[in-house]
């Protein structure tokens, strides 16, 4: 099984942006636990980071043609606005999981929508980097063969 993790905007800042909301763990200490986390599944494993939409674009639309079997996504600040996130998410038409680090549902009024998570089968939030743990878990249980 592989699975792509997709980080958006601004998660390679985790450990230096709104501390009180992401804390003090970095992007490289978030890799570290997926990286972590593949190989205790026993599962091959990538993960990307772009602060550019149409770069996470295709990189979803890559996965469809480079076995990749399931998508883990924080789009970031995307989630809220990329019609064009949710229609590649659709298109290739993987198992994926969205995950937030913060509890989106206790944020500001424009972050209550999420148009990529409307092609996920399930969303993770408010469990901080935990959550991509839970993801990953989550499709390797439901979708390895």
């Amino acid at each position: 099984m592989k699975i792509l993790v997709i980080n958006g905007p601004n998660l390679n800042m985790l450990g230096i942006r709104e501390k009180n909301i992401y804390g003090v763990e970095t992007y490289e200490d978030l890799k570290v636990l997926v990286e972590k986390t593949f190989a205790e599944q026993g599962i091959e494993g990538e993960i990307y980071q772009s602060n550019h939409e149409g770069a996470l674009v295709d990189r979803i639309q890559q996965a469809y043609f480079d076995g990749t079997d399931a998508i883990v996504i924080n789009p970031a600040a995307y989630t809220h606005t990329s019609i064009a996130i949710l229609d590649a998410l659709k298109a290739v038409s993987l198992p994926a999981v969205e995950v937030h680090i913060s509890d989106v549902k206790e944020r500001e009024d424009f972050r209550q929508i999420s148009y990529a998570g409307k092609a996920c089968e399930k969303t993770i939030m408010g469990k901080g980097f935990a959550g991509y743990v839970e993801a990953i878990e989550y499709l390797v249980e439901k979708y390895k063969r």
